[in-house]
């Protein structure tokens, strides 16, 4: 329903790679930036019985949809969707945590506004547990990310000069150990340091 209406989600190939990263890591809680209609949480959800997902998303109408999804699928106790825009959202979810390693984040899915990346990294980071992964998807802008021969119209250049310096910053950020993969639209793996 989601391809047929042209809304984002996650390629099958990039599906399988975050299955079976949740699959593995077993994560207690996972942050999703952009929900969309909530396709990647029912997903994320479903892998692992004992993960819940907060999902964020700034589009009413996307989150009403997700909300309704989630239950159909009998995720509304484990799925839970915060409208606004994400970095308030991410400063809201901030200023009520006590304890990163307690309330915080296992696994985060950055999936949003592409030129915001870096800020929702940012952002992030004081939400999650020791060890956390971030994944941050379709870093590649289809394959303009990786060659200026891809890029065929004037307004792809700011989106792709915004997505070179994110995966500059985390790749040498030192907070974290990351890797770019071809999957998809591009993945960019991150397992964050001990602090």
């Amino acid at each position: 329903s989601a391809e047929e209406r042209q809304i984002p989600v996650i390629t099958k190939d990039t599906e399988a790679l975050l299955l079976n990263i949740i699959r593995m890591k077993k994560p207690g809680r996972i942050l999703e930036i952009g929900t969309a209609v909530g396709y990647s949480a029912i997903c994320f959800a479903a892998a692992h019985p004992g993960t819940e997902v907060v999902s964020l998303e700034s589009s009413e109408s996307m989150c009403r949809e997700a909300a309704e999804n989630a239950a159909k699928f009998g995720l509304s106790e484990r799925i839970r969707i915060r409208e606004g825009e994400a970095l308030e959202s991410l400063n809201q979810l901030a200023g009520t945590m006590k304890d990163a390693d307690s309330e915080g984040f296992d696994l985060v899915f950055i999936d949003a506004a592409k030129s915001f990346y870096k800020e929702f990294w940012n952002a992030c980071i004081p939400l999650c547990r020791k060890g956390a992964v971030i994944i941050s998807d379709n870093v590649l802008l289809k394959a303009r990310t990786a060659s200026d021969e891809y890029i065929t119209k004037r307004r792809q250049k700011t989106s792709v000069r915004h997505m070179r310096d994110y995966l500059s910053y985390i790749t040498g950020s030192g907070e974290a150990y990351t890797a770019v993969l071809p999957v998809g639209d591009g993945v960019a793996i991150s397992v964050l340091k001990e602090r």
